[in-house]
């Protein structure tokens, strides 16, 4: 019975431990991060383009916040832009989860959309749009999930297929920008070395993107990168 107990205290120490360095090494992973959403409202964000739709004779939000996430009901094409400020160096980190056939994306160094100016305005050409779409099991290209859209294609296909979450990590510093799609690099990217994107901004705001697909986002947050010494 002794030795018996002594085995049980051993394996509730090694649990603990490892508990410790698992919830430590989660700890790390969002250390300096802020969130962008606060799990409850659209506080802070926008809704750009197509806002609205009507269903059985009522009119609904595209943008809604349920169970602690942002849901994209798929309806038009329209944004959902954080306003309250813009950024420059930064890691955005965004969850998602698709439902099939979706069509959506993410927009960073981005400015406010304007419908009568779409091509001037959307990020995909202003800026940058990281595409998210449900193609998993389809060879990456440059219209492909994770890719810079219409010019980078990402490194490998690492979507997971509709109806699982997601998690994307977009680094940029200066010129240089890293995606990270569920623990992949997919992009790895300095843009003054592509002459299509060389002139595009440096800073700017993040958005999520309605491109008719059904779509729910969470722990969207932001960790700023401080450089030149500061």
């Amino acid at each position: 019975m002794a030795r018996f107990a002594g085995w049980i205290l051993l394996a509730l120490a090694v649990e603990s431990a490892f508990g410790g360095a698992a919830r430590a090494a989660d700890e790390a992973s969002s250390e300096g991060f802020r969130p962008l959403f606060n799990g409850k409202d659209l506080n802070g964000w926008v809704a750009e383009g197509v806002k609205e739709f009507t269903a059985d004779g009522t009119t609904e939000p595209v943008w809604i916040v349920k169970d602690g996430e942002i849901h994209c009901r798929g309806k038009g094409f329209g944004f959902l832009r954080y306003e309250r400020e813009s950024f420059d160096d930064f890691v955005f980190h965004v969850e998602f989860r698709m439902a099939p056939k979706c069509n959506s994306g993410l927009g960073f160094r981005t400015r406010a959309f304007d419908p009568k100016d779409s091509r001037g305005t959307r990020p995909s050409f202003y800026s940058y749009e990281i595409q998210l779409t449900d193609d998993g099991d389809k060879p990456p290209n440059v219209h492909s999930s994770g890719s810079l859209y219409r010019y980078v294609a990402p490194k490998a296909s690492a979507m997971k297929p509709a109806g699982e979450w997601n998690t994307i990590e977009i680094t940029c510093v200066g010129p240089k920008i890293q995606v990270n799609l569920n623990g992949q690099l997919i992009q790895d990217v300095d843009q003054t070395t592509i002459e299509a994107l060389k002139s595009k901004p440096l800073k700017g705001n993040v958005c999520l993107q309605n491109h008719g697909g059904t779509i729910q986002f969470r722990n969207v947050r932001l960790r700023d990168i401080k450089t030149g010494g500061n």
